[in-house]
């Protein structure tokens, strides 16, 4: 047991740190844009469920490949908060307020509404690209899947679970939402799984950029010194 708390407090550790004071503080206003997101997928899949509404929700939300390039563009936004209607609501409105709120105290709202985006349209033009390389290609898509409606927020959820547990020393658990997502490929390969490890990859470029140019600057500090890199 000690092991495990141990390993559990270095996991999380910086995680919990960080989340804790600012909830304790200020509890539901500390996570205004989760709260908002939560009300706002809420409401979308109420009215989606509506015979007057279906027809709204998907001219204003629904993403698809088979779409103009402008018109998926203008969409995109708002299919951040249109969830799936063959899965529980439920579900994904506790994945959104659960990561959305951890990031959002983590990394502040602007930065997580980029990053969710980042990793939404990363899916979506991932979309076009494997339907262009077509289903014998091991990155490609049939053409039918040209048709079927972008992920909503789970592509969002997933590349900010993995970007905080990049950014947060969380490296096991980012590590388990990586491998079940190649998972989710393996079993069943589908749009969705590829769009999400298409924002998984956005989400990787991301956190690899600031690390070459640490790199970069230690390696260039090194060579400036007369001394090898390491040696001062």
């Amino acid at each position: 047991m000690k092991t495990l708390a141990r390993w559990a407090r270095a996991e999380w550790g910086p995680l919990y740190v960080t989340v804790r004071g600012p909830l304790l503080r200020r509890r539901w206003r500390a996570v205004p844009l989760a709260v908002t997101a939560v009300g706002l997928t809420a409401a979308l899949h109420v009215v989606h469920n509506q015979s007057w509404g279906y027809d709204f929700v998907q001219d204003v939300g629904a993403v698809r490949a088979a779409d103009p390039l402008w018109l998926a563009l203008l969409r995109t936004p708002l299919s951040l908060f249109v969830p799936a209607l063959d899965l529980p609501v439920w579900g994904a409105l506790a994945q959104i307020l659960f990561v959305f709120g951890i990031a959002e105290i983590c990394l502040g709202r602007w930065r997580t509404l980029a990053l969710a985006y980042a990793a939404t349209l990363a899916g979506t033009l991932y979309a076009r690209v494997g339907i262009w390389l077509g289903p014998d290609s091991p990155l490609g898509l049939s053409a039918s899947e040209a048709h079927v409606v972008d992920t909503g927020p789970s592509a969002a959820v997933v590349g900010l679970a993995v970007f905080l547990g990049l950014r947060y020393g969380a490296r096991v658990t980012a590590g388990a939402v990586m491998a079940s997502m190649v998972a989710e490929v393996l079993v069943k390969e589908n749009l969705a799984g590829k769009e999400h490890l298409a924002a998984i990859a956005a989400m990787l470029v991301l956190c690899g950029i600031p690390a070459a140019r640490r790199r970069r600057a230690r390696q260039e500090a090194g060579s400036g010194s007369g001394l090898p890199p390491g040696v001062s």
